[in-house]
C-alpha cells in the first residue's frame, strides 16, 4: 500500500483547506486510516482516524468540531476537511493506514506529508 498526501498550503486564520490520502493497493479499503501532524520542534501527534466503512471516526479533542475525516474507498482516497483553522494547527500532516485489531490500529503504511500554515 502506498499513500499520497496532498492539498496542504497557506491559509489565513478561519480559512479552511481539504487534505487528500489517495492510497493504491486492494487492502487499502478493509484498512483504518489516520491523520496525523509534526509541527516544527514538537512530536508527531494524532489528529484523526477513520475505520474501513467510514462509520466510525475519532478526533483530538482539539480539532472536533472543525475538521472532518472521511472517505471514498471506490477512489482509494481519505480525506481530512479542515474548518475555522487556528495558526497552531500549522503543521507538516501525514496520511497513514493499516490493520485495526483488538481496539489498536497498526499504521503499517505511510505516506509523505503536506505542510499547512495557518497565518494569524
Amino acid at each position: 500500500v502506498q499513500l499520497q498526501a496532498s492539498g496542504g498550503g497557506l491559509v489565513q486564520a478561519g480559512g479552511s483547506l481539504r487534505l487528500s490520502c489517495a492510497t493504491s493497493g486492494r487492502t487499502f479499503s478493509s484498512y483504518t486510516v489516520g491523520w496525523f501532524r509534526q509541527a516544527p520542534g514538537k512530536e508527531r501527534e494524532f489528529v484523526a482516524r477513520i475505520n474501513w466503512s467510514a462509520d466510525i471516526t475519532y478526533y483530538r479533542d482539539t480539532v472536533k468540531g472543525r475538521f472532518t475525516i472521511s472517505r471514498d474507498n471506490a477512489k482509494n482516497t481519505v480525506y481530512l476537511q479542515m474548518n475555522n483553522l487556528k495558526p497552531e494547527d500549522t503543521a507538516v500532516y501525514s496520511c497513514a493506514a493499516g490493520p485495526r485489531r483488538s481496539g489498536i490500529t497498526n499504521y503499517d503504511y505511510w505516506g509523505q506529508g503536506t505542510q499547512v500554515t495557518v497565518s494569524s
